[in-house]
């Protein structure tokens, strides 16, 4: 009788199976997130070609890296850091911006109700853009990654603390931000 594997234990038996040099398994956990890692570093680096840069470099550096990685801890805060670090790196090096609707219509991996989704929310997309880095990452990170402040504290490497009070500072600016929205919206009316 075959069991099945649930989402935790999936990748643990891919990451096992990458470090003894299976392949297929390497582009499993490529195919499995590569596209939240697209949107995430997307929405940190405000550029596709950046964010497809990130990923790519990314993945290397997982390949290259994953027998350093202790299995006994989870996968997503590991890739994340990873990511950020990388998507940090390409912004030191450039900085370029583009608009949400930029990306909507020039992004094809978006399905149509992404697409729908982002035009949605587009103010909160524009807001956090907005917001400065140390308070956007961990707002990303939380909200649209759902990471706890744990991961979070642990991707970054920062202490538990500083991430609550940095999600608590970003979220009151996107709230100031969106009611600026919202008046603003208000006089077009």
């Amino acid at each position: 009788m075959k069991t099945t594997l649930k989402g935790g234990d999936i990748v643990k038996e891919l990451v096992s199976r990458i470090k003894d040099g299976d392949k297929k398994a390497f582009k499993a956990l490529y195919d499995q997130y590569a596209d939240y890692a697209i949107r995430v570093a997307t929405v940190i680096t405000r550029n596709k070609t950046y964010a497809a840069d990130a990923v790519q470099e990314t993945f290397i550096r997982i390949y290259k890296n994953i027998d350093s990685f202790d299995e006994s801890k989870p996968f997503e805060p590991w890739l994340y850091r990873i990511l950020v670090n990388e998507c940090n790196r390409l912004l030191k090096n450039q900085s370029k911006t583009i608009a949400i609707s930029d990306y909507i219509e020039e992004n094809p991996l978006l399905s149509e109700e992404d697409s729908h989704r982002f035009e949605e929310y587009e103010d909160l997309y524009s807001a956090i853009q907005e917001l400065e880095e140390n308070n956007r990452v961990p707002i990303i990170l939380k909200y649209l990654k759902g990471f706890s402040e744990l991961e979070i504290a642990d991707t970054l490497d920062l202490n538990v603390n500083t991430v609550k009070s940095r999600l608590y500072k970003g979220r009151e600016k996107l709230r100031q931000m969106l009611e600026k929205y919202s008046e603003g919206r208000k006089l077009y009316e």
